[in-house]
């Protein structure tokens, strides 16, 4: 937790291309009365940020450096290239990282992708950032290969991109700083992340359930027929006379008065 006791905040970085607006909504729909700050941070930036307790957690690109930091894996992207509109790969849907062996693709500083060798030729120089990466592409100058929330954060009308097979792709982790025990308002937040529910016990504590009030005998259940009453049309429940009428005193009123003798 950070803040004092009084006024307890939450602070959320996060890397570009991630949005964790959704998890932002249902964390101000829980815990209306803990502000949650957020700040943008790039993809090397963002495990020395968590470590110097700049924020309380972040979304983070795999792998980084887990000295000190926890990590939930989340999710893994697609990786596509992005190429001018009128570049031949736009023809298609996809393409492998051996077809652009005689392309040049640029491989910025800020690379997100766990490369072992890049495809294509390489650049004289290397881009600074992605962004950088992608105003050389609109030049003409070559093509990019990223992950697609980066293609679509940076898109412009004059490129586009296409699905390649065959490269690294880009994995998504919450991570926080490791310590014991872990901080309740994280706890928190990596609740709503792994979509558990507000009732959850790892997460706030739920409302106790409200005890149940006795119903009343006058829209209670039936009473029961009071001792030596026959019970429907039988003596024993359930139970039909195929004459009609019940039990012994029926059949004492047929027999009738017995007979004088002469």
């Amino acid at each position: 937790m950070t803040g004092s006791e009084e006024s307890p905040s939450f602070r959320l970085a996060y890397v570009p291309g991630v949005t964790p607006s959704k998890w932002v909504r249902i964390w101000n729909e829980r815990l209306p009365d803990v502000p949650l700050t957020l700040s943008t941070v790039t993809a090397a930036e963002a495990p020395d940020v968590l470590r110097g307790r700049g924020a309380d957690a972040g979304f983070v690109r795999l792998p980084i450096d887990r000295t000190d930091l926890s990590a939930i894996p989340l999710y893994t992207e697609t990786t596509v290239v992005v190429v001018p509109k009128d570049h031949l790969v736009a023809a298609v849907e996809e393409v492998s990282a051996e077809e652009l062996a005689d392309e040049i693709v640029l491989h910025p500083l800020d690379d997100t992708l766990d490369w072992e060798r890049p495809p294509g030729r390489p650049a004289l120089e290397r881009p600074a950032t992605t962004e950088d990466a992608i105003e050389l592409v609109a030049a003409g100058v070559g093509l990019l290969v990223v992950p697609q929330s980066l293609a679509r954060l940076y898109h412009r009308k004059d490129l586009t991109y296409r699905t390649i097979t065959g490269v690294p792709e880009s994995r998504v982790a919450l991570s926080w700083p490791e310590e014991e025990p872990t901080p309740d308002l994280v706890e928190e937040f990596i609740g709503i992340v792994r979509g558990r529910t507000v009732n959850s016990s790892r997460g706030r504590t739920p409302t106790p359930p409200q005890p149940k009030q006795k119903r009343s005998d006058k829209g209670g259940a039936q009473r029961k027929p009071a001792a030596g009453k026959a019970g429907g049309k039988s003596g024993k429940p359930g139970a039909k006379n195929p004459r009609g009428g019940s039990g012994a005193a029926k059949g004492a009123a047929k027999r009738g008065k017995p007979r004088r003798r002469p």
